[in-house]
Formats: structure tokens, sequence, C-alpha cells
């Protein structure tokens, strides 16, 4: 199945080193002539830290897709009704929003187009980078694995000497798990080894 013509919500969340290669991932799925619609937290938007500022990379993304960022839950919403996604991608999904994500708590735009697009019973697609997903977050990894609509970019341990809690998706396995998920599938095996 291509992904050619498929319009797609891309939204990233506050896990700045996973950036560069979630940019990647944007730029192969624009050379396949998708439409991507570029969806940024707060945190993205604002924050600036040793792996870029927020300036920076609101410019990139912007350059990448070619369209604005939305940045306001207003600006997200009208996803969901009047100009829906046939999916949406949160690459990279933090603890804390994977948290508020499977607690339906919706208090940023990334947040709110996931909302939109569930509401459209169209997939969103996770790609999750956080040091407690088998810890305290542990719970709610579970709860949006048993999810409508929710499906998951393979995922593995990072670090599981270091950290052993923390699980990084492969974002190389991005596009493959958006085209499964538009089946109604998730790409198997969602657990692959640890990630170097």
């Amino acid at each position: 199945m291509s992904l050619a013509g498929k319009r797609i919500g891309f939204g990233l969340t506050g896990s700045h080193h996973t950036y560069s290669k979630a940019f990647i991932e944007m730029e192969k799925l624009i050379a396949g002539e998708v439409e991507l619609i570029p969806i940024v937290s707060d945190t993205v938007m604002n924050m600036d830290t040793k792996f870029g500022k927020g300036s920076e990379h609101i410019e990139k993304i912007e350059a990448i897709t070619g369209k604005q960022v939305i940045a306001t839950i207003p600006d997200a919403e009208p996803l969901g009704p009047d100009y829906p996604l046939d999916c949406m991608i949160i690459a990279p999904l933090t603890g804390n929003s994977l948290s508020k994500l499977a607690n339906a708590h919706t208090d940023n735009a990334v947040l709110m187009a996931a909302k939109s697009t569930i509401r459209n019973e169209r997939p969103v697609i996770l790609g999750i980078t956080t040091n407690d997903a088998l810890g305290l977050n542990g719970v709610n990894l579970m709860k949006l694995m048993n999810s409508k609509h929710i499906y998951f970019i393979p995922f593995g341990q990072d670090n599981p000497f270091k950290k052993p809690n923390s699980l990084v998706a492969d974002l190389d396995y991005l596009a493959a798990a958006v085209t499964a998920a538009l089946q109604g599938k998730q790409l198997q095996p969602v657990i692959i080894p640890f990630i170097r």
C-alpha cells in the first residue's frame, strides 16, 4: 500500500533528542508524496535545549512540510470535523504525553489532534520515547495498547542496564507501522530487541 496522497498529521512532543530522527522520517514521507500536517506541543514550540532552540525546530518542520505548524488547541480541533486526517503519527511521544493521552487529558495541540482523529475512527500511530514506560507509566502504555484506533511504531529498550524502565520507538519502522495501521493492523513484532 502506497502512502502517496494520504493526509497525515505528524505530531511532535518534548523528547528533543529524538527530533533529528523524526525530521528524517518526515522528509521520507514528503518524498513519498504524503500531505503532512505538522502539529507540535508547547514544549516543542517554546523550549530551548542543547538539542536546539524551539524556534529552530519550528523553522525546520515548516521547511520540510511547507506548512505552518499547528500549535494551539483551537487550531487542532478542526482536524476532527472539518479537515479530517487519514491518520496521525505522534513521534516522539513522551511519557508525559503518553499518560495524558491514556487518561483523556487534552491540554495541547498534539493531543487535541489525536482526539479529533480518534473521533473520526482513524488510526493514531505512536512512537514512544520515555524513561518510565516499564515503571509508573507502564499502566498507561498497556491501556493504550488495548485501545481502539491506537497503534505503535515497534519499540524496545534503548539502554536496559542503565535505564531499565526506558522504551524507545525505532523510527525506521515508522512508514511500515503507518501502512499497517491504515489497514487496521498493528505492525508486528511490536516489541523488538533493544535499540543501540
